[in-house]
């Protein structure tokens, strides 16, 4: 079975491509995850945070922006030492302002889904790349949703990060054409 090649680096990231990554999710809790699980990745790899991912829904309350955004300092600094997670102070801090946001938005729009889902229409882009290389770090969708979540209060969102958000939770279909999973998303 062909799969995109960054799939091949080990069996959590097989598991990760062959199941969620590109699938299409619009659960606002699913949503959440995802942001906060990107955000923490930056400058690290994806498998280091898929490691930790269930550190962190034991460490941030299942992803319940209500509990993240009532997070005191303490509760912070126990998360700064907590070793199933990534232990970088901004990023922890970032989590819990962006549930803050986040919430925010859910008024707003009602739901998050409603405004995430916005940046692409509605409906996710079908790309046709040929080899990971050919992949972008970021489009003009991702530029646009970055400086609309930093312009709401959202940390750690750069177009990058937004992304590989849009990617992960199937915004955009980045399977390479020649991989099984392509015509599946």
């Amino acid at each position: 079975m062909k799969r995109c090649e960054w799939a091949n680096e080990s069996a959590i990231m097989q598991a990760y491509h062959d199941h969620k990554w590109g699938v299409p999710v619009h659960d606002d809790r699913k949503l959440f995850e995802f942001l906060i699980l990107e955000g923490a990745q930056a400058g690290l790899s994806w498998s280091t945070i898929l490691k930790k991912a269930e550190g962190y829904k034991k460490a941030f309350d299942n992803f319940d922006a209500k509990k993240i955004a009532g997070y005191n300092e303490k509760k912070i600094a126990d998360l700064i030492n907590n070793p199933e997670i990534v232990r970088n102070r901004l990023k922890i801090r970032a989590a819990v302002t962006n549930a803050a946001a986040f919430l925010d938005v859910q008024k707003e729009f009602k739901s998050f889904d409603t405004y995430i889902w916005q940046f692409v229409d509605g409906n996710p882009i079908k790309n046709v790349w040929e080899k990971l290389a050919d992949i972008p770090a970021n489009t003009p969708e991702s530029n646009t949703m970055s400086n609309d979540l930093k312009k709401r209060g959202f940390k750690f969102v750069g177009s990058t990060i937004c992304y590989a958000f849009m990617q992960a939770v199937g915004m955009v279909n980045d399977h390479t054409v020649d991989c099984f999973r392509y015509d599946q998303v």
